[in-house]
C-alpha cells in the first residue's frame, strides 16, 4: 500500500483482503461511518523493514479512505524501553512519508488499565498468583491436555485487591506474584488459561519513572488502548490471530462498565509478515549483533532496519514499491531479498545521477597523449531522464581504472584491457595496451596504452567497433574516497530455519569490505548524506553521513545486477 493516493478505479482493481472488509464497513455505516487505525510499536529496539509493511498498511490504509491513524507507543516493559527508540520510531515513519493525527502512549492508560483490573477482581474475574513463573507453566497443560487450577484460583476478592495493590506499592520484589485473569483452565486456547495480566517491574518507565511498579501486559493493554482511542480496526500481524479471542473478551469485560459506549468495538484483522531472506527480524537477535558490536550499530546498512536501509541508500519509495509488490494476504511467506534490490534499482535507474569512480585503481598513462593538455568531456547525468542535465570531466595523460578491468594474461572472452588489444575508454577515446610496469614483488603499478586521436566519443571514426568499454578518473582530476561494499547480512536464506545452529555461525564474512583508496570523480566534492549515485559499471551508491568535505566515504546500496541468484543457482 503506497503512500501516494490512488484513484477509485485503481483501487477497485486490486483490493486486498483488508480493503476489502473495510469498504464493506464503511458502507454498511459501520462505527458512524469512522476509519480509524493506529501503529502500535514497543519503543525496545529500531523499526525494521517489517515494520515498514505495518506501517504502510495503517497509515496507508488511513489516507487512502480518508479516515485518520495514530501513533502508539506499547510502553508497558520499562526495562527494556528507551526514549532512543521512540525518537528513531517517530523519525523512521516520517522518512516512510507519513504523519500521525496524534500520538498516544499505553503508559497513558495506565490508571484506566488498573481501575479496570481491580473491577474485574471484584467480579471475582481475576485474582493474584504467588507462584513462580515456572510453577504457572507446567499447570498451563497442553493443546489436547487441559490445564491445572492454580491453588490461589480461589482466594478471597478482599485478599486479592490487598496484594494487587501491594504489588504496585514498591514492596513486592518482581516475581514475586502476579495477576491472572479467571478464565478456564481447560479452554482449548491456551490463551484462556488464566493469562498474567500484570507483573511486578521496578526499573523506573522512561515516562512515569518510579509511580507505577504493577505494569500490564501486553494481550490485557492492547486491545483496552484501541478501545480507549476509538480504534476501529486494530491491523496486526499473523502471529496475533490466536490472541484475538482473548482481544475480543477483555473488551466485552471492559464493555460492561462502560454501556455508554453503544455498540462501538474495535475490530482486530490479521495479514502476513514481511519475512526477508538472507536476513533476521526477531529484535532479541538485532540487539545481538549491535551489543556485540558485529555490527556497528542499528543503523549499520547491513541491518534489515530502516535507519540500517536508509543509511544503506534505500528511499522511501523503493520500499513502497517492494511492500506493494509482495502485497498483503493471510498466508506467510519468505520474500526474497531480490525483489526488494530490484526495487531500489528501479527507482534509482531513473533518478540516481551517474558518475566514474574507480574503487581500486591503477594507473593507465596514454604515453602518447600530450604531457600538460586535459580535455573537457561532457557526461550526461541520467539517460533515463530527458530533463536531465550534464557535467564535466578531466580527460588526461594520466588516469586511473580498475585492476580487475586489467588482465596480462588474458582468457579468450575477456573483453576489457590486455595487452595488444583495444578498448573504448567510456567519453573518451579508443586506446591499445602497450605494456606495464610492474613492482619487485611482481605486482603491476602501471598499465601503459596508446590512443586514437580519431575516436573520440562523437567523431566519425568513434564508430569503430571494440567489445570492451572501460569507466576511468583522470589522477590530477579525482578526489579520494572511501567506499564501503556492503553485501547480504548472512550465507543462507533462512538464518532462522538453521535451528542446530548459533545464528552467528551463518554470518557472511564478506557482508562488508572496505575499499580505502578509491577515486571519485571532482563533482561529488560538495555531496550531502543520503544522495544517492550510480557508479557507473559497478552499482548504486550513496553517500554515508560520516561522510565530510575532504573525507568522502559512500556506501555501496546495490550492484547493478543481481549476482547472487548466479551464485546460488551454480
Amino acid at each position: 500500500m503506497s503512500v501516494e493516493n490512488h484513484s477509485n478505479e485503481e483501487i477497485k482493481k486490486s483490493l486486498n483482503f483488508v480493503e476489502q472488509i473495510i469498504e464493506k464497513d464503511l458502507a454498511e455505516g459501520k462505527n458512524d461511518g469512522r476509519l480509524q487505525t493506529r501503529f502500535p510499536p514497543e519503543p525496545n529496539g529500531y523499526l525494521h523493514i517489517g515494520h515498514a509493511k505495518a506501517i504502510c498498511m495503517n497509515f496507508g490504509i488511513a489516507k487512502q479512505y480518508g479516515g485518520i491513524c495514530n501513533l502508539r507507543f506499547d510502553d508497558t516493559n520499562p526495562s527494556k524501553e528507551d526514549v532512543e527508540y521512540v525518537d528513531s520510531i517517530m523519525e523512521n515513519i516520517q522518512w516512510l512519508g507519513f504523519q500521525w493525527k496524534d500520538i498516544y502512549y499505553a503508559s497513558d492508560y495506565f490508571q484506566q488499565l488498573y481501575d479496570f483490573a481491580v473491577e474485574l477482581i471484584k467480579s471475582n474475574k481475576a485474582y493474584v498468583d504467588e507462584q513462580s513463573s515456572e510453577e504457572i507453566a507446567k499447570q498451563k497443560g497442553t493443546p489436547t491436555q487441559p490445564g491445572i487450577d492454580s491453588p490461589y484460583r480461589d482466594r478471597p476478592v478482599e485478599e486479592s485487591l490487598r496484594l494487587f495493590e501491594s504489588m504496585n506499592s514498591g514492596n513486592v520484589p518482581e516475581g514475586a506474584m502476579v495477576l491472572r485473569a479467571k478464565i478456564d483452565m481447560a479452554n482449548s486456547n491456551m490463551h484462556f488459561r488464566d493469562p498474567i495480566i500484570y507483573r511486578v517491574i521496578h526499573h523506573p518507565h522512561h515516562r512515569t519513572g518510579t509511580q507505577w511498579k504493577a505494569y500490564p501486559m501486553y494481550d490485557f493493554a492492547h486491545g483496552q488502548s484501541d478501545y480507549f482511542e476509538g480504534v476501529t480496526h486494530s491491523l496486526c500481524t499473523l502471529e496475533f490471530v490466536v490472541h484475538r479471542p482473548l482481544y475480543d473478551y477483555f473488551i466485552d469485560e471492559l464493555k460492561t462498565f462502560k454501556p455508554e459506549d453503544g455498540e462501538y468495538r474495535p475490530q482486530q484483522i490479521e495479514f502476513n509478515r514481511l519475512n526477508l531472506t538472507y536476513t533476521v527480524m526477531s529484535k532479541r537477535k538485532l540487539l545481538q549483533l549491535v551489543n556485540e558490536n558485529i555490527v556497528s550499530g542499528w543503523d549499520d546498512p547491513r541491518m534489515p532496519t530502516i535507519s540500517g536501509l536508509r543509511r544503506r541508500g534505500y528511499t522511501p519509495e523503493s520500499i513502497h514499491k517492494f511492500i506493494d509488490k509482495i502485497g498483503y494476504t493471510k498466508f506467510e511467506a519468505l520474500n526474497d531479498i531480490a525483489l526488494l534490490e530490484y526495487s531500489i534499482r528501479e527507482d534509482l535507474n531513473v533518478k540516481a545521477k551517474r558518475v566514474s569512480a574507480v574503487i581500486d585503481p591503477v594507473k593507465l598513462i596514454i604515453t602518447n597523449y600530450p604531457e600538460g593538455v586535459v580535455e573537457k568531456l561532457e557526461a550526461i547525468d541520467n539517460p533515463e531522464d530527458e530533463n536531465s542535465g550534464t557535467h564535466e570531466i578531466e580527460f588526461a595523460r594520466e588516469l586511473y581504472i580498475e585492476k580487475d578491468d586489467f588482465m596480462e594474461n588474458a582468457p579468450k572472452k575477456f573483453f576489457r584491457m590486455t595487452p595488444g588489444e583495444e578498448v573504448r575508454l567510456k567519453h573518451a577515446y579508443i586506446v591499445r595496451c602497450t605494456g606495464v610496469k610492474k613492482d619487485d614483488e611482481g605486482n603491476i603499478v602501471e598499465i601503459y596504452a596508446e590512443y586514437d586521436p580519431a575516436t573520440k566519443s562523437g567523431m566519425p571514426e568513434s564508430n569503430r567497433k571494440v567489445k570492451g568499454t572501460l569507466h576511468w578518473v583522470s589522477v590530477d582530476h579525482s578526489l579520494p574516497a572511501e567506499v564501503r561494499l556492503y553485501d547480504r547480512l548472512f550465507n543462507v536464506e533462512d538464518p532462522s530455519a538453521e535451528k542446530d545452529k548459533d545464528f552467528r555461525e551463518l554470518l557472511n564474512p564478506n557482508s562488508l569490505v572496505i575499499k580505502k583508496e578509491a577515486r571519485v570523480e571532482k563533482v561529488l566534492a560538495d555531496v550531502k548524506a543520503f544522495e544517492n549515485f550510480q557508479f557507473q559499471r559497478i552499482g548504486y551508491f550513496n553517500v554515508d553521513p560520516d561522510s565530510k568535505p575532504g573525507k568522502l566515504i559512500f556506501n555501496r546500496t546495490v550492484s547493478l545486477k543481481d549476482s547472487w541468484s548466479k551464485i546460488k543457482n551454480k
